[in-house]
């Protein structure tokens, strides 16, 4: 039986766009969003008044990658831009009613693909795939 593929990246890769595709795909129907727009609106509910700078680190992009989703956000009406309380130049964002009403749209599609995985890798794979997701998010270089 020949080795299994080890190009750790390239597989990496390969999986991350597969899965964002199906995902994507599925949230647009359920809920009018896509995953990237999805992380932000789950960001800004976990964080209300959280800054476009604080939403780049969390999401980790660049902020100007953020500055663009944020107003495309905001121009569909799912987010609120303010000016920040303290900060002249900053801008805090928070969820609107249609936001929250995507949020709830896409939930059951996100825990439906979840199971799925779950069923794919099994429990132990599951937890330890996340696990070490994690641990590669996390790295420090």
């Amino acid at each position: 039986m020949a080795e299994p593929d080890q190009r750790l990246f390239f597989l990496l890769q390969r999986a991350a766009h597969r899965l964002r595709t199906t995902v994507d795909r599925r949230c647009l129907a359920a809920a009018g969003v896509t995953t990237a727009q999805l992380g932000a609106l789950f960001a800004v509910r976990d964080r209300p008044g959280i800054t476009q700078r604080e939403l780049a680190r969390t999401l980790g992009l660049r902020e100007s990658a953020v500055t663009a989703l944020a107003g495309r956000l905001t121009a569909a009406g799912l987010l609120l831009k303010q000016a920040h309380p303290r900060e002249h130049r900053a801008v805090v964002l928070e969820l609107t009613e249609a936001g929250a009403a995507a949020l709830r749209a896409a939930q059951p599609e996100v825990d439906r693909f979840n199971a799925e995985l779950r069923d794919l890798l099994g429990d132990d794979g599951f937890v330890r795939t996340a696990g070490a997701l994690h641990q590669l998010a996390h790295w420090e270089m």
